[in-house]
């Protein structure tokens, strides 16, 4: 079985050695030391300023929203995962949905305007596949109007623009390390701002708003993360060179295997700075999609409709119409790829999909 992709697992003994750290340590979880020492690691290799180790992902945009007091309307793409929504939902914001860029399927900021009422507080864009948003026309259109942005960074370990970290743009940026991701700690995400108030009121934040044992400043949640799942971290970032490396060369060769196919791939905004998170198809319509899928699954390869079904269509939420997210997320196919996925499966993915459009 050929799944869409697969965890990266350092040696084990690597994995060991900080494992048996913890059980002499005896301190398992509340910011121990290995959760430091990633974070500390993490800056250091990302260059940022601040960045706190949370739980998931999910709670990382959950605790942008409330630092940053949003309240009202939230303009935001109907092309991500389903958190990217339903994490504003849970926090009683309504998702006010802008139709995303054909080429880039980010969200396109020459429709965000025509969105913003009195009641909007933010822009949540997300970085779909890792690919940056076209981030100093948001700022400036959050700056005429007075908003706050939050970018969803889920996919975009490692990208750049303009040579600076994506996470580093925006009031917060939040992103995911689960075990699918580039960089994973098994489970785990983060935040991340330039603001050092901000980062202090986050921080507060993630441990129930604590300020000493007895004490409390503010509403806060549990978003803490264990020693265990740092110690991950730790030794993956170890390896986060080979695997970015490999998913770029695999990236390139799916790029000029599928040169003849009648596909359309990512316009990406920084080609020198992306992470190559996601290979992406877009295919002619839904009905070849669908025999792409079947012929792969035959086979045993299981690639994944990545994003689908478009937000705006949730059912716990008012219809809004986004005709180019509605139309290409029933054309998206992303295929396999991780960290030590064969040439010769990429050739053998490529001519199953070749034979769908010869037939």
């Amino acid at each position: 079985m050929i799944s869409v992709t697969k965890p990266f697992l350092p040696p084990i003994e690597e994995y060991q050695e900080y494992i048996q750290g913890i059980w002499q340590r005896n301190w398992l979880t509340n910011n121990g030391p290995l959760v430091n020492q990633l974070e500390l690691e993490l800056k250091d290799y990302l260059g940022l300023k601040h960045l706190l180790y949370l739980s998931n992902g999910t709670i990382a945009l959950q605790i942008a929203f409330k630092a940053l007091g949003l309240s009202g309307e939230v303009i935001t793409t109907p092309f991500s995962y389903v958190a990217t929504v339903s994490s504003l939902v849970w926090e009683g914001l309504k998702p006010v949905f802008v139709d995303v860029d054909p080429d880039s399927l980010n969200i396109d900021p020459k429709k965000i305007e025509a969105a913003i009422t009195p009641n909007t507080s933010a822009i949540l864009a997300t970085h779909v596949y890792g690919n940056p948003c076209e981030v100093d026309k948001i700022q400036k259109i959050a700056n005429k109007h007075g908003l706050k942005v939050v970018y969803d960074a889920a996919h975009c370990f490692g990208t750049t623009y303009k040579g600076k970290s994506i996470f580093g743009y925006g009031d917060i940026s939040t992103t995911s390390f689960h075990a699918t991701k580039i960089f994973h700690t098994i489970e785990g995400g983060a935040v991340i701002t330039q603001d050092a108030e901000l980062l202090r009121k986050m921080a507060l934040m993630r441990n129930f708003g604590h300020t000493g044992p007895t004490t409390f400043e503010d509403v806060g949640i549990n978003g803490k993360n264990s020693e265990f799942h740092a110690a991950m971290g730790l030794v993956n970032l170890r390896h986060i060179e080979a695997i970015l490396k490999s998913r770029k060369e695999q990236w390139l060769l799916y790029r000029e295997l599928f040169r003849d196919l009648d596909a359309q791939t990512l316009d990406l905004l920084d080609p020198e700075g992306y992470n190559y998170s996601y290979f992406p198809l877009i295919l002619p319509n839904e009905q070849i999609l669908e025999k792409c899928v079947d012929i792969l699954q035959v086979n045993y390869i299981i690639p994944r409709r990545y994003f689908y079904p478009s937000l705006n269509q949730l059912p716990y939420l008012n219809t809004q119409t986004t005709p180019i997210s509605e139309d290409y997320s029933r054309r998206v196919l992303c295929l396999p790829l991780f960290h030590d996925l064969s040439a010769e499966t990429q050739q053998m993915i490529a001519r199953f999909l070749l034979r769908v459009q010869n037939n």
